[in-house]
C-alpha cells in the first residue's frame, strides 16, 4: 500500500495499480523497455493489474514473468468493462494508467487516473478525463516510488 496527501487534490491510500497493455506498457504487443523492472520494483508496494483487449494477442506470453494478474476483455464495450474492474477493486484504492479512448472511464474513476503519450499516441478523450499525463510509462510508474512527483503536478 502506498499512502499519501496531495493537498487541494485527496488523500491516497493506494492498493492496486491497473494498467492498459497495448499504447501503454506495451507497443505493437511487445513490453516497452524498462517497464517489467518498473513493475517488480512496485508490486512489494501495490497489487499490480494489467487489463486489455490483447489486441495483438501477445499480452500473456509478455507478461509471463511480470508480477501482475491479467485480465482478457471480451469485445465490445472495452470502456465499461475496464471501468466495471477497477469498481471491482476498489476505484478509491486503485491508480490507473491507460492511453486510449476506451481507458477515459477507469482514468475518471480511478483514486488518481494517469494518461500517457508515447509513440501510439492517447486520445484526447483520455487526457481529459485523466487526473495528470506524462510522455512515458517509466515516468508514470516512477511516480508511486517518488510520490512527491504527484504532489507537485496535483497539488492546489
Amino acid at each position: 500500500m502506498i499512502s499519501f496527501d496531495i493537498p487541494g487534490f485527496r488523500e491516497l491510500s493506494l492498493s492496486h495499480l491497473l494498467l492498459d497493455f497495448n499504447g501503454t506498457i506495451a507497443q505493437d504487443g511487445t513490453l516497452i523497455s524498462g517497464v517489467r523492472e518498473a513493475l517488480d520494483r512496485l508490486a512489494p508496494l501495490l497489487t499490480i493489474h494489467v487489463i486489455t483487449a490483447d489486441t495483438f494477442g501477445e499480452a500473456r506470453e509478455e507478461l509471463r514473468d511480470v508480477p501482475c494478474a491479467l485480465k482478457l476483455l471480451i469485445p465490445g464495450n472495452q470502456a465499461e468493462q475496464k471501468q466495471g474492474y477497477l469498481h471491482e477493486l476498489g476505484a478509491d484504492i486503485t491508480a490507473c494508467i491507460g492511453n486510449g479512448r476506451n481507458d477515459c472511464l477507469m482514468l475518471r474513476d480511478a483514486a488518481v487516473g494517469i494518461a500517457v503519450m508515447q509513440k501510439e499516441g492517447a486520445a484526447v478523450a483520455a487526457l481529459q478525463a485523466a487526473d495528470m499525463a506524462t510522455g512515458s510509462i517509466i515516468d508514470a510508474l516512477e511516480l508511486f516510488t517518488n510520490p512527491l512527483r504527484l504532489k507537485a503536478t496535483l497539488r492546489s
